[in-house]
């Protein structure tokens, strides 16, 4: 017995193929499944029972090839002669006769059962087109608008599909909301559990160069090429370009007239820094590049260990190593070697020199029975840096600097006037002392730049000794 299909499905299938676009012979397969489990609930465990069902004339049909016999021992299994020979006239006893047995009831409520079946089974088919479809689009950039968050997952609406940008995905310095218009980088299309899922990015290093693809010719040409990416989402990113064409500037090229290019870039990164450098087989000029604004003074490249050892004045310390470390850190990552920067002790170690040479000279001058080699020092320290400056001070400043202790101040000031030392240079160490001073109770703000990451020789540890003493 036929049943005509109902309005419904044919609804259903002309929803699906115009706004889904699955096939209509894959809704149809969906559908003879879905049919085929409501039949066998009226028919019973019939022998290979199957639903066909045409779509053009809008026929639904369960079929069961039954095994002809002159004694019917199964209903389920076989039929008899007489009905074979009904339905085929030259049958013979053990010929398989297809017999039609669509159940009086399989109407509406089958439909429904059916329907609801189907519902799976093209959610199935859709997530199946979803993989092909999205399945060689890794490395692409897409659009999407917000629809909804899965926890700290962000679920964006693509169109006709929906991809998932993970938490570990996600820029921290960004906040989405529903209804915003993004751009992410297809990571992967992985075909899980529960089907195939679209894993997007905004954080990957790959989504900063398909972005300079975008934006800058002479890289989609290749003209100009990317040759390395080091990346802290929503901070900084470094990009190393080079182009074999001696007539092509490419870091010009990426940075576009005026900035139009690259501050493009940096407008979808939501103002995220990004410096452009030139690639270089010189490892020690490509260092120069990676770390500028910082002004090198001297660097030493360690092949064996992949080690670049890097010094700095004092002043460019805070700028070789970055905010947080990123520049030493991404320089680091870019180059694919540890890159340690330290500071320039020279200047230091010469103006510590000084002013020992200077206490040595009161010790021999003034007696070391009148004075030992750590209180002249502290003397030093003090501003008082030859003999002659015992002539404009008095036995109180002296006791000041020596923290109170007034019989050494005295003992001092008095075995020092009858002395009568040459005065130059005077002037000079004090000025020195000074600014050693300064530079020391300054020192805390560059060191606090350093990070674990990139070890940096502290060089305060000498001054701090001359001074606890």
């Amino acid at each position: 017995m036929q049943k005509r299909m109902t309005s419904e499905l044919q609804v259903l299938f002309d929803q699906y193929e115009n706004d889904k676009g699955i096939s209509r012979d894959t809704m149809v397969e969906a559908l003879s499944i879905a049919l085929l489990s409501a039949a066998r609930k009226s028919v019973g465990p019939a022998r290979e029972l199957r639903v066909d069902i045409d779509p053009e004339k809008g026929s639904i049909v369960a079929v069961a090839k039954l095994i002809a016999s002159d004694e019917v021992e199964s209903p389920y299994e076989q039929i008899s002669m007489k009905t074979a020979l009904r339905i085929k006239p030259d049958a013979k006893v053990g010929d398989e006769i297809e017999v039609t047995v669509t159940p009086k009831d399989f109407g509406r409520i089958a439909a429904q059962t059916a329907k609801q079946t189907m519902m799976q089974q093209l959610r199935q088919a859709e997530k199946a087109l979803i993989y092909d479809e999205f399945k060689d689009r890794a490395g692409d950039i897409v659009g999407g608008t917000v629809r909804r968050f899965d926890k700290s997952d962000v679920m964006i609406d693509l169109g006709r599909f929906e991809g998932i940008m993970p938490h570990r995905e996600r820029v921290s310095t960004e906040e989405y909301n529903v209804g915003d218009r993004i751009r992410a980088y297809v990571v992967a299309v992985e075909n899980g559990v529960r089907g195939p899922e679209i894993i997007l990015s905004r954080s990957h290093p790959n989504f900063v160069r398909r972005l300079f693809e975008f934006e800058v010719s002479e890289i989609s040409d290749q003209t100009v090429e990317i040759r390395g990416i080091a990346r802290e989402p929503g901070f900084r990113t470094k990009v190393a370009v080079f182009s074999a064409d001696s007539k092509v500037d490419p870091v010009g090229a990426c940075v576009g007239l005026r900035g139009a290019r690259v501050k493009n870039i940096v407008r979808e990164l939501n103002n995220e820094k990004v410096d452009i450098i030139r690639w270089s087989d010189d490892m020690a000029e490509f260092v120069t590049d990676a770390l500028k604004p910082a002004i090198i003074r001297s660097i030493k490249i360690e092949e064996e260990d992949k080690r670049v050892r890097v010094t700095v004045d004092e002043e460019e310390l805070s700028k070789a190593i970055g905010r947080r470390g990123q520049n030493a850190r991404l320089t680091s990552r870019l180059l694919g070697w540890d890159v340690q920067i330290d500071k320039d002790e020279s200047q230091h170690e010469a103006f510590e020199q000084r002013v020992i040479d200077a206490a040595d000279d009161f010790v021999k001058n003034i007696g070391e029975g009148n004075i030992d080699r750590d209180t002249a020092i502290k003397l030093v320290k003090g501003g008082i840096v030859n003999l002659d400056f015992f002539s404009m001070v008095d036995a109180g400043d002296i006791a000041e600097i020596l923290d109170g202790d007034q019989d050494a101040a005295a003992r001092i000031y008095s075995a020092a006037q009858k002395l009568v030392v040459p005065t130059e240079s005077g002037e000079d160490i004090q000025q020195e002392v000074a600014e050693g001073q300064s530079e020391d109770e300054n020192d805390g703000g560059s060191v606090a730049e350093k990070t674990e990451e990139i070890p940096v020789a502290d060089g305060n540890d000498s001054a701090g000794e001359l001074e606890s003493a």
